[in-house]
């Protein structure tokens, strides 16, 4: 019996499985004349397989999963109440007396069962995730480049076009009357250079859209487009990323970076109805957020643990380099806060009076010690701009500093010791890593040293490792060579999710002296239907393919040394894994951020709706502080976004072998990684208050 063949079954021929796989289960509920009567049949079930063949952790996954009584659930995401009878469904489904079951449903407890009868470990093949690596190209490759000058070549044809019929002549991109062909695409070869040039020629069409990759896109998909500009869907892409996609019939697979650009139909029916899934970016003036911080304003500050608060700053960081069809801050474009009218985004004037108030919150809170600067992408500031942003950080950072001497020891605050900035430019633009910006991060880091900052980051996403260019690994380059250490967060889409692909990124990642922090499962509700990658998916991702980067003590030690001189990170890194033999460095964690709470990977499969999908009960990430606000929060549940099964028959639709995947049932729990050293904060001295500002917790 193959995995594919069950994913098309219908619902009489899942029956005719059970009943040729598990005739006593179907038997025994078509006799049952009480869903309780068949309950009282599946407990003697266990006992007596148990006498058979002992297996604790079978035993625990089954009733967990399954033998436990009717309830309601409270969707912690959602704050729906969902009634769950797990036991009932199955009785009324296998005796053909409730049509609203769906067929995934039956799939999800047909395998369970299967566990259960024939426990087995997953063993690791290290050769086989090596083979599954090694399927994915790279940018860098030479006949992934070649396709992308081809790219190039077309594009900056169709950009020439774009440019004469501009009606504003007063664009420094614009053309004499007597240029020549020729010399407008010698221009265009200089101003391609220019990040600024990609940001003016962005395409923010559907119909300019498909123009610029060779009218390759279908007719449904268009439709999904069109449908979108009419909900009011911004579309952001520069002439830059759309030479990375490929418009070749039989050209190199960029699902995975094409899914940024091409939005889903569940995107666009959701758009205007879309929450945050960040409970706790939802701000009230003078009430605590939903992880009981009080904040100065709903734009500008977003915080979630003690430890650390976002900044948003008021100016041309508030848009990105594009927007991601998963972007978490959607419901912020949906409200016009965040936009890509980027004249309008520009500083206005009192800004930099506001931003110093804003500032005084981090100075007078006895907890931040990192700030993270973002947006939108925070190297989207101008370089003056982001500069006068870094010089507020820095005076905040010395005044916060200066305070605590006159402070008592057990009353001193916590300072300043990691500035971040978050950024997709690297891999969506990456001419943005510029001189000019090069000497401010530069002059910052040699300052803000001597105030006490000990960590500088630029926290970046590459989802793919074809968004790795050779002009990206310039850029890297730069940014290594001016003391920031770049760490990468990859969202877990469905076309990221494929085996080996992740494992791929991190080894390329880490050959160009990037290291990896986090990677996250797909946030948010329907809108990301079409995105979404189970939890399980990423527990076989960890166990089976990441497990082959895990740093033993001795690694870990050398990694650390050689971050204290980011310039020797690349090829630092290269030369430690060559050492130690092993494809790449497991340096971040899988995680799901759970709404207002924080991230966490800690869960049990603790039931399963009618649909199919798995209802998940979390817990509270062990390795690191939270808001006292959601300490003792209690049982945390979030409804999946889909099945198992129509996940694995996405991967199927992308070409993917999904007996690959077979093992994926077999993951109905996961635990927290701990946190990589150099993610832990640095030790402040002793002295600092356990006391919390800005903070109310209500019962």
């Amino acid at each position: 019996m193959e995995l594919k063949n069950v994913l098309k079954y219908s619902y009489t021929e899942l029956i005719d499985l059970f009943e040729k796989d598990f005739p006593s289960i179907l038997h025994n509920a078509r006799i049952s004349d009480d869903w309780r009567v068949f309950e009282q049949f599946l407990k003697e079930y266990i006992r007596a397989t148990l006498i058979r063949r002992p297996s604790p952790l079978s035993i625990r996954r089954f009733f967990r999963m399954f033998v436990n009584r009717s309830r309601y659930i409270h969707d912690f995401s959602t704050g729906e109440k969902i009634r769950y009878e797990p036991i009932k469904w199955l009785w009324e489904a296998l005796r053909g007396e409730d049509n609203d079951v769906h067929q995934d449903f039956l799939i999800d407890r047909y395998f369970l069962f299967k566990q259960f009868q024939n426990s087995f470990d997953v063993l690791s093949d290290q050769e086989q995730c090596k083979n599954w690596r090694e399927r994915w190209e790279v940018g860098t490759d030479e006949d992934v480049a070649e396709e992308r000058r081809e790219n190039r070549k077309r594009i900056s044809y169709l950009l020439i076009r774009k440019i004469e019929r501009r009606d504003k002549m007063n664009s420094r991109y614009r053309f004499a009357a007597e240029t020549s062909e020729e010399d407008k695409m010698r221009l265009i070869d200089e101003w391609w250079k220019d990040y600024k040039f990609h940001l003016t020629m962005a395409i923010r069409e559907p119909d300019e859209l498909n123009l610029f990759l060779n009218h390759t896109l279908s007719d449904k998909t268009m439709q999904i487009l069109h449908d979108a500009k009419r909900k009011g869907i911004p579309f952001f892409v520069t002439p830059y990323y759309l030479s990375l996609l490929s418009v070749k019939e039989n050209g190199y697979d960029d699902s995975t970076i094409r899914s940024y650009v091409i939005y889903s139909r569940e995107l666009v029916e959701n758009f205007g109805h879309i929450q945050a899934w960040e409970k706790e970016d939802v701000v009230e003036a003078g009430k605590p957020n939903a992880a009981g911080w009080l904040l100065p304003n709903s734009t500008n500050i977003h915080r979630r643990y003690p430890e650390v608060a976002i900044f948003i700053p008021d100016s041309m960081g508030r848009a990105c380099g594009g927007l991601c069809a998963l972007c978490q801050r959607m419901y912020d474009f949906q409200k016009g806060h965040l936009n890509f009218n980027l004249d309008r985004l520009k500083p206005i004037e009192g800004w930099e009076r506001k931003m110093e108030r804003l500032m005084t919150y981090y100075e007078y809170d006895s907890q931040l010690r990192d700030i993270l600067i973002t947006g939108g992408d925070a190297l989207m500031s101008q370089n003056s701009t982001l500069e006068k942003i870094l010089d507020a950080v820095y005076r905040m950072a010395v005044h916060k500093r200066e305070a605590n001497r006159e402070r008592t020891k057990g009353e001193k605050y916590a300072e300043i010791r990691r500035v971040r900035l978050g950024s997709r430019l690297l891999a969506y633009l990456p001419s943005r890593i510029d001189d000019g910006l090069i000497d401010v991060l530069k002059r910052f880091r040699e300052k803000a040293t001597r105030a006490g900052i000990q960590q500088f980051f630029v926290q970046t996403h590459f989802e793919s490792p074809l968004e790795i260019t050779e002009d990206v690994v310039r850029a890297v380059r730069r940014l290594l060579d001016a003391g920031w250490i770049i760490t990468n967060q990859l969202v877990f889409t469905v076309a990221a999710s494929r085996r080996g692909h992740t494992a791929r990124l991190r080894e390329e990642l880490n050959k160009i002296g990037i290291l990896t922090y986090y990677t996250f499962s797909v946030k948010g509700f329907g809108e990301n239907y079409a995105l979404f990658a189970p939890n399980s998916r990423s527990m076989q991702e960890v166990k089976e393919e990441k497990i082959y980067g895990r740093l033993s003590p001795e690694l870990e030690k050398e990694v650390l040394d050689i971050l204290k001189r980011p310039e020797l990170l690349n090829p630092g890194l290269v030369r430690l894994l060559e050492k130690y033999g092993q494809p790449f460095l497991a340096t971040d964690r899988n995680v799901m951020n759970l709404p207002g709470i924080g991230k966490s990977m800690t869960f049990v499969t603790a039931g399963l709706t009618k649909q199919g999908k798995r209802i998940l009960r979390f817990s509270l990430d062990a390795n690191r502080r939270h808001s006292p606000g959601v300490d003792n929060i209690g049982d945390i549940y979030i409804v999946e976004n889909k099945s198992i099964a129509a996940y694995l028959r996405q991967l199927e639709e992308l070409g993917e072998e999904v007996e690959d995947y077979f093992s994926i049932w077999h993951y109905s729990e996961g635990h927290t990684e701990s946190r990589f050293a150099l993610f832990e904060y640095p030790e402040q001295y002793t002295g600092i208050t356990d006391d919390f500002t800005n903070l109310i917790i209500e019962s």
